[in-house]
């Protein structure tokens, strides 16, 4: 019996997402890191000086996960935590020139990743899918009582 199409395409998202994160964890490990170390180093790189609990907050992390992400990170001299002159109690998380050239090379991955699952899908396709990803996202998060004013969250998860 085949279901209904709304049904499969919820059915594929979910699995697909499965290999995909399973996918982009072999390829990480290629590269000495995990999924994980990769989005925070990706995060950083594009906004650093945040602080723990806005790093966590913005990547839908438990504050203790990703204190042990940051943990190994530093112990790599992959990122670098600076003292707050506004809170002594805080820290800033910045990348180290280490970290930067790593989160620089897999940027190499993420295009070849793209290339190898998207393939030839045209443009009007991937935007097409982006819409309805996006659509899905924004009905989930009322759901989750998530502040509708936050950056997507699914949009930076591969890094």
């Amino acid at each position: 019996m085949k279901r209904p199409l709304r049904r499969e395409l919820m059915f594929q998202l979910v699995e697909t997402s499965r290999l995909m994160r399973t996918y982009v964890d072999q390829r990480a490990r290629e590269h000495g890191t995990t999924r994980a170390q990769w989005g925070v180093l990706a995060r950083l790189r594009r906004q650093e000086g945040l602080n723990q609990a806005a790093l966590a907050e913005q990547m839908d992390l438990q504050p203790i996960s990703l204190a042990r992400l940051l943990d190994r990170l530093q112990g790599q001299n992959l990122i670098e935590r600076r003292e707050n002159p506004a809170d002594r109690r805080a820290y800033l998380l910045y990348l180290t020139p280490a970290g930067r050239r790593l989160v620089d090379d897999l940027d190499d991955v993420r295009g070849a990743i793209a290339h190898e699952l998207l393939g030839e899908v045209g443009d009007e396709a991937v935007l097409s899918a982006l819409e309805t990803l996006g659509t899905i996202r924004e009905r989930i998060r009322p759901q989750r009582g998530e502040d509708r004013s936050r950056p997507p969250l699914a949009a930076d998860r591969m890094a």
